[in-house]
Parts: C-alpha cells; sequence; structure tokens
C-alpha cells in the first residue's frame, strides 16, 4: 500500500494552533486485495465544519489528528454550508455523489452531523461499523439517527457520549468519551504579573452561551475592584456599561492557551445552551485555573467542589465563591493544582489509547 501526503499544513485555526499541522490528506493507492483491506480499515469522519469554533468541529479535527497517528482516516463535510475557513485550511472532502466523491466503505464516524433528511447517504457504500459521536440533547435527532441505518439496511449505530451527564439526560445506551484535548498546549500558571484580580470566560460568541443574571455579577465585580475579561462577549456590549476594567474581546482574539493565563478565575454559566461537555472548562483547568462553573453541565462529572474546583446554583452562591478565591491566593493555587492534575488522568496517553482502540477495532 503506498501513502502520499499532500505538502504538510502548517496554519492556525482562527485564534487556536492547527490541530492537523504538519498532515495532509492520504491518497491511499493498491492493487488486487489491498485496495478491500484498506477500504475496511478506513475511518472515514463526518462533520458539518459549520462553525470554526464549534466544539464537535474542535473534537472531529482533534481525533483525526490523534486516529492519523497509527489509523487511516479521512475528514467529509456532511453539510453544504461548510465554512470556508475550515475546507482551507484542513484536508475537508465535500461529499458528492454526482462526481462520484464518497466514502466507500469501512467505519463511518459522525460526529455532531446529523442525518437531516439527507438524500446522499443512500449513494454511498454501506459501512462495516457505523458510529455516531451524539453531541446535542435532542432525543428527536437521536432517534431520527438511529433509525436511519435500518432504512438503509446498515448496521446498527453505535452510540459515544460526550459526558456521563448527557446520557443520563437523555436514558440511552451508549459509551462515554471526553472530548479529547491536547492538554500539551496548556501550561499552568505559577504567577501572573501584577494587576487587579481578574474573572474571564471563553466561548463562542452567541446569545445562548450567556446567562442573563451573569451582568449583574459582571457589573458587582468590576464595583468591587476586580476586572472582567470575555472572550466571545462583543454581543454583550449593549448590555454592559463601558468600564476600564471590561474587556469584550471577539471570539478567537487568542488562541486559549494564551487568553486563559491571562485570569485568575475561569467562571462560566450558559445561558438556554446547555453544555454536553464544556471543552471550555478543562482547557482551563490544564491552565491550572480555579473554575466556578454552574451545576448544570457535563463538566460536573469531572469537578470535585471545594478541592478541584467550584459549582453554584444560584448567582449568591457563584459571588460568595469569587470573594473567597480574591481574598485567598493560596485558595486558588490549591485548587488551580488540583484541577491540572484532574486533565492530566482525564487525558492521559493510556486514556486516550483504550478511547481510540473503540475506533480501530
Amino acid at each position: 500500500m503506498a501513502i502520499c501526503l499532500d505538502p504538510p499544513i502548517s496554519v492556525t485555526l482562527l485564534g487556536r494552533p492547527d490541530p492537523l499541522a504538519g498532515r495532509g490528506t492520504k491518497v491511499i493507492g493498491a492493487g488486487n486485495g489491498q485496495a478491500g483491506r484498506a477500504r475496511r480499515r478506513m475511518i472515514h469522519l463526518f462533520n458539518g465544519f459549520q462553525d470554526p469554533f464549534g466544539g464537535s468541529e474542535l473534537k472531529t479535527l482533534e481525533l483525526y489528528r490523534l486516529l492519523g497517528a497509527e489509523a487511516e482516516a479521512r475528514l467529509w463535510a456532511a453539510s453544504s454550508r461548510a465554512a470556508d475557513e475550515l475546507m482551507r485550511q484542513f484536508p475537508i472532502s465535500p461529499i458528492s455523489p454526482m462526481t462520484r466523491q464518497v466514502p466507500d466503505g469501512g467505519t463511518y464516524v459522525f460526529i455532531g452531523a446529523h442525518w437531516r433528511n439527507k438524500m446522499w447517504p443512500y449513494l454511498i457504500a454501506r459501512p462495516r461499523r457505523l458510529i455516531y459521536d451524539f453531541s446535542t440533547f435532542h432525543p428527536k435527532v437521536m432517534a431520527l439517527t438511529t433509525s436511519m441505518p435500518r432504512t438503509l439496511g446498515w448496521p446498527a449505530a453505535e452510540l459515544i457520549f460526550v459526558s456521563d451527564f448527557q446520557k443520563r439526560m437523555l436514558r440511552a445506551d451508549g459509551v462515554v468519551h471526553p472530548s479529547p484535548i491536547d492538554i500539551g498546549r496548556f501550561s499552568p500558571r505559577r504567577t501572573r504579573p501584577g494587576g487587579p484580580f481578574t474573572v474571564g470566560r471563553i466561548s463562542r460568541d452567541t446569545p445562548d452561551k450567556h446567562h442573563v443574571d451573569d451582568m449583574p455579577l459582571y457589573e458587582a465585580l468590576l464595583a468591587d475592584g476586580s476586572a472582567v475579561r470575555i472572550q466571545g462577549g462583543t454581543r454583550l456590549g449593549d448590555r454592559l456599561e463601558p468600564h476600564p476594567r471590561l474587556e469584550l474581546l471577539p471570539v478567537g482574539h487568542l488562541a486559549a492557551e494564551e487568553f486563559l493565563p491571562t485570569l485568575d478565575v475561569f467562571y462560566y454559566r450558559t445561558g438556554s445552551h446547555v453544555e454536553t461537555f464544556g471543552r471550555v472548562v478543562f482547557e482551563a483547568m490544564a491552565c491550572g485555573l480555579p473554575v466556578v462553573c454552574h451545576s448544570h453541565g457535563g463538566y460536573v462529572d469531572h469537578i470535585r467542589h471545594g478541592e478541584n474546583g467550584f459549582l453554584f446554583d444560584t448567582t449568591g452562591e457563584a459571588v460568595e465563591i469569587l470573594a473567597r478565591l480574591k481574598a485567598d491566593p493560596e485558595l486558588r493555587s490549591r485548587v488551580g493544582s488540583k484541577a491540572r492534575q484532574t486533565v492530566e488522568v482525564l487525558f492521559s496517553p493510556q486514556a486516550l489509547r483504550q478511547r481510540l482502540d473503540f475506533y480501530r477495532r
């Protein structure tokens, strides 16, 4: 089997390092029975690739990087609205039955790419295995996903959930795989340059990512002499008065590993959006930051209140926790150190290999 690599990719994904740097699309050429064996081994990763900062997009790219080290893998855009930035920067193939650019068997892994009544599944080869990485809380979408294989005569869908929290909410069967994160990108911060106590967060810049009760909380922090730094917060400009210690930055302004070390505490609560996992929370923990998070999200399975982070139910509880952290640098250091240890175990080489073996078997 001959493998050819395209010219190395060495670009930055809108404020995040390219997880595929140095890698290209693999082109496999083989004759006789080798071609059939190669097709059976191939792992096809499908995603909508619509949002350069979406959790499922980042998960797909990181999974490709990890799987590509020991297996043949390929990226497919399962949406006609894939972001141009992603299509230009990564070896993503648009599915095109008309030009016969389609997957031809092997293992199909759909990551956050719902069927949505698409016609193209009827025009591609039957997979050896079908894996669906379910990333939402919508049972109707899950039901559609699991019924489609029966219509096609495909193998039954094997479900992956991103957290035990999500699995409990959906009351469904499947395995739990935390979204892979390269924690080597994040260095625990020992000391921060002088300045005010800084609370901040990072997320996509959409209204559903922000809770209405956080506006008065931010204002109270500013009034008390603290600084507030929010990346992905430009939509809050009409809800918060300008302040010299308030920064509302656009999404992608800085890479996560550059932005997070500028904080003393990572604070996180969303609005109508419920985090099935909360990738940004674990990135903050990888930086050795104490995290203060609302107690409803996939990250709750890994945060032990008062030990490696903090969970709150009400705004009053959040204010009290932040006040304690502001007054006690030693507490911040101790909890941040435990947070880093938590992600080192969660994303250890042994844990990652066990999860990757699921796809390769």
